[in-house]
């Protein structure tokens, strides 16, 4: 239900807001009126309160800022279960922010969902709880851009590391720290390392969890992005890939997998492979000394070395198992 304070600022503007409900009506065959009733008692209502308990003088220009991106999503179906979780889980721990600059603030943290929940793989439900923890420490708009980017690489954007990095140097160095997953130390360490090895990251049950590898792809007939058995070559960011028609640019790193569109072209042209000491034993791979368990049967297995990762494919598999090198 509707909190009274949210129900008496919309009576206030009654008139106004009828309007931009009509007007959507109208933009947007099949708006769905009965979504938009819920998104806002539920979702909408949730950040208006919480402006409210911490700027009640902002609490009217919110509700207006808020009725008005309700109804964008609204009008693009994006009410669903994220976007609620968003607004009722994330953004009011942002009060303040929503205070000063609602519709960018809710802006950014809706937009971020929507696009990563696009990108297989990506655990949203991370970065959800990831941007909670570190509200009370994000002061800025720039601040929280600069978490929801680093925190949507440790969700799984792989590509999204170098920027992250880079982007970290706007931080305080607590802020920092906090983003990338790191409960103690120095920023200029923490960073230094995770430059020199994509496979390290400050929280050591992802790194154990990277060491056993990363599986990508499966069979397109349950969901899986490979007609065929796929075949991968060394690039410089990763591995190319082609399954039947299809090629594409595999970024792998500690925290994720994802597949980028590539042409033929680039699969025709890889980089040189990088040597490295294989073994494929009885029900496991020795990497460079390494052991780690392998469920594939050695008959026909190919080992791909890039220069930060190894890619193990077989004929019997539909999916490609991604190691670190180191």
């Amino acid at each position: 239900m509707i909190s009274a304070l949210f129900a008496s600022l919309l009576a206030s503007g009654r008139p106004g807001f009828n309007r931009r409900v009509a007007e959507a009506r109208r933009r947007y065959p099949g708006f769905d009126t009965a979504a938009f009733g819920s998104f806002l008692s539920t979702a909408a209502d949730a950040v208006v309160s919480a402006v409210a308990a911490h700027a009640p003088d902002r609490a009217g220009p919110a509700a207006l800022a808020v009725f008005d991106l309700a109804l964008e999503l609204t009008a693009h179906k994006h009410t669903g279960t994220l976007a609620r979780q968003v607004w009722t889980d994330v953004a009011p721990h942002y009060a303040s922010l929503l205070a000063q600059q609602p519709a960018v603030t809710l802006g950014m943290l809706t937009n971020a969902v929507l696009h990563m929940q696009k990108v297989r793989g990506v655990r949203v439900a991370e970065w959800l709880d990831w941007m909670a923890q570190l509200a009370p420490q994000t002061g800025t708009l720039q601040q929280l851009s600069v978490c929801g980017q680093i925190c949507a690489w440790r969700a799984g954007m792989v590509h999204f590391r170098q920027g992250a990095i880079a982007a970290a140097e706007q931080l305080p160095e607590a802020l920092a720290l906090a983003a990338f997953g790191a409960i103690e130390g120095e920023w200029p360490v923490v960073r230094d390392a995770l430059l020199r090895d994509p496979w390290w990251t400050p929280e050591a049950a992802v790194r154990k969890r990277a060491a056993a590898g990363i599986e990508v792809g499966s069979f397109t007939g349950f969901g899986g992005g490979f007609s065929e058995p796929p075949e991968v070559r060394p690039a410089q960011q990763g591995f190319w890939v082609r399954s039947g028609e299809r090629h594409a640019l595999l970024m792998a790193d500690a925290c994720g997998a994802v597949l980028h569109p590539a042409s033929a072209d680039e699969y025709a042209h890889p980089q040189p492979a990088v040597n490295a000491t294989v073994i494929i034993e009885a029900g496991c791979v020795v990497l460079n000394g390494r052991r780690t368990p392998l469920d594939l049967p050695a008959e026909g297995l190919k080992v791909v070395c890039s220069t930060y990762a190894v890619a193990l494919t077989s004929p019997y598999s539909h999916a490609i198992r991604v190691l670190p090198l180191r």
